[in-house]
């Protein structure tokens, strides 16, 4: 599909936008600035966007990979389905601007909750309602009992990964280990032996 002059503007102010928020950050780029960099006139950027919160947000989606529908991923296999939606990680080309990005975007959420919930809610969210699909479908082929505690489930499935991010980062304990792993100690834990 050719690209049209509007997606290639839309994807020059993105690109703009995602280098001034990495350098000065969210607070201190300005959609003048954006509008500059990317070559265009602030009410040309106003036409993609409605506010710089919006801006960013796009900007973060597409930093981790996200755009447009989202993949499920069904194997037939809890474990494997599990282990598919831990070990999902952002475009290894943005992980220098995201990391830098990060302390800004925590920060800027904090002071401002109707973006954090956002925020929240279109990185986050994904990931915990892909997990319980994959136990739901467990539980439909009988892998896992239906009385189990699906928010504990979660807990039990996301808290090893967060951990591992937190205090492990790319460093240490390599993302794809880590998932299969807690994948397995979950099902060892959960799954039916019958």
């Amino acid at each position: 599909m050719a690209r049209t002059r509007s997606t290639e503007v839309h994807q020059r102010i993105l690109e703009a936008a995602l280098r001034l928020f990495s350098e000065r950050g969210f607070e201190s780029t300005s959609m003048d600035s954006i509008a500059r960099d990317a070559g265009v006139t602030k009410p040309t950027l106003y036409n993609h966007w409605t506010d710089k919160e919006a801006l960013m947000m796009e900007v973060m989606l597409y930093v981790n990979g996200i755009r447009g529908e989202r993949e499920e991923f069904d194997s037939g296999s809890l474990v494997d389905d599990l282990a598919w939606v831990l070990t999902r990680r952002p475009p290894d080309e943005f992980e220098e601007l995201r990391m830098r990005m990060m302390p800004g975007l925590v920060a800027y959420s904090a002071t401002h909750p109707a973006f954090g919930a956002a925020w929240r809610n279109n990185i986050l969210t994904p990931a915990r309602q892909a997990l319980t699909k994959a136990l739901e479908r467990g539980m439909k082929r009988g892998e896992i009992s239906r009385g189990f505690d699906m928010d504990v489930a979660l807990c039990l499935l996301l808290g090893p990964m967060l951990y591992r991010h937190i205090f492990h980062g790319k460093a240490d304990l390599e993302i794809e280990i880590v998932g299969r792993e807690v994948a397995q100690a979950f099902a060892r834990a959960y799954i039916n032996e019958d």
